[in-house]
């Protein structure tokens, strides 16, 4: 890695505005907006490492592992938006726990391209998507009451965001999220998802996704409730009901056919239903 001392992250040109659901939007505080960005861009650098097409499994890996180092004080230099966030925890005092345990996942994805069952999904989901929701709670002072919930919201996002991306997934990282033993349930191949159109056992595979993710949300559903941050509620609130909407979409369109997306009205409708839980006394 001695080539790489300098900064080894691979930036794919994606940023906030690329993601399904709001990051570090305005309805968050501007006093914590920035502490929001830099965990942002510590997760989507490494998202960058991990999904790149061009460097080796042991290569991302070291990478990553510089990022940790960095973030940890271990070393100095080779990561800037690691020096960010550790510069940002160190004002906020959230441990960092939140960002390595990403780095767990993007470790994962260097290596491991096949889940054979919803375990293995949802233990993927545990470090790729579950800390985000911690960090954001742990950074509004939150109480830990509110990780149960926030941890189904995560998951229902990231399951919905394997769906979205399946085929996207396979041909560019000969990657699949989706459970194995569900595909061969159903009697999908893998090469089923190679397809410009999804057939009728995978329309089943996703049916029973839906229902998983209808289910996250139930349970998350509580999290605007009781936070105690106004606007945090109503950022749940609106991420709640983009989830809500995007699992409506997918189920009656095929992601195979054309990436299923959510609409700048999608994102209106849900900011003016969430608005209540905003007046709400937590």
């Amino acid at each position: 890695m001695s080539g790489h001392t300098e900064n080894v992250e691979v930036w794919s040109g994606k940023d906030r505005g690329d993601e399904n659901f709001p990051v570090g939007s305005a309805l968050i505080s501007p006093a914590l907006r920035p502490h929001v960005h830099a965990y942002y861009a510590f997760a989507r650098n490494a998202d960058d490492i991990a999904d790149s097409k061009d460097l080796s499994p042991a290569d991302k890996i070291a990478r990553l592992d510089i990022m940790e180092a960095v973030l940890l004080g271990a070393r100095d230099t080779g990561s800037p938006s690691a020096t960010r966030l550790r510069e940002s925890l160190a004002r906020t005092k959230v441990t960092p726990t939140h960002a390595t345990d990403l780095l767990i996942a993007f470790r994962q994805d260097a290596t491991k391209t096949r889940y054979e069952t919803f375990d293995e999904l949802y233990g993927y989901c545990r470090y790729s998507a579950v800390p985000v929701g911690r960090f954001l709670l742990d950074l509004h002072g939150e109480s830990h009451e509110c990780y149960s919930s926030s941890d189904a919201l995560c998951i229902a996002l990231q399951v919905l965001n394997h769906m979205q991306d399946c085929a996207k997934d396979l041909a560019e990282l000969d990657r699949c999220y989706l459970p194995m033993a569900l595909l061969n349930h159903f009697g999908v191949r893998i090469d089923d998802l190679r397809a410009n159109r999804e057939t009728p056992g995978l329309r089943r595979v996703f049916v029973t996704l839906l229902d998983r993710i209808d289910r996250l949300t139930q349970a998350a559903i509580e999290l605007p409730e009781i936070a105690h941050n106004r606007r945090l509620r109503l950022e749940s609130a609106v991420i709640l009901g983009l989830a809500r909407r995007l699992a409506r979409r997918l189920a009656r369109t095929d992601p195979l056919a054309r990436r299923v997306a959510l609409s700048k009205l999608d994102f209106a409708s849900s900011s003016v239903a969430a608005l209540r839980y905003f007046w709400q006394v937590a």
